[in-house]
């Protein structure tokens, strides 16, 4: 019921939805970041945690076959 509370959602939210738009499964790409943020010290260590990394290519949805 805050300012704060809703930009949290809305950061949130945005991460999600751009793991999705980019192939990857939130949930995995939610851990990595969380994961690997604290040595992200610099713009460009932050940037290769962007969902369009190719980095993150091992998180990405694996299409399953009927």
């Amino acid at each position: 019921d805050t300012s704060q509370g809703a930009n949290a959602s809305a950061t949130c939210y945005s991460l999600i939805e751009t793991a999705k738009a980019n192939s990857l499964e939130p949930s995995a790409y939610i851990h990595h970041v969380l994961k690997h943020i604290a040595d992200a010290d610099t713009l460009e260590k932050l940037e290769t945690l962007l969902p369009w990394n190719a980095e993150l290519l091992a998180l990405k949805k694996v299409a399953q076959c009927d």
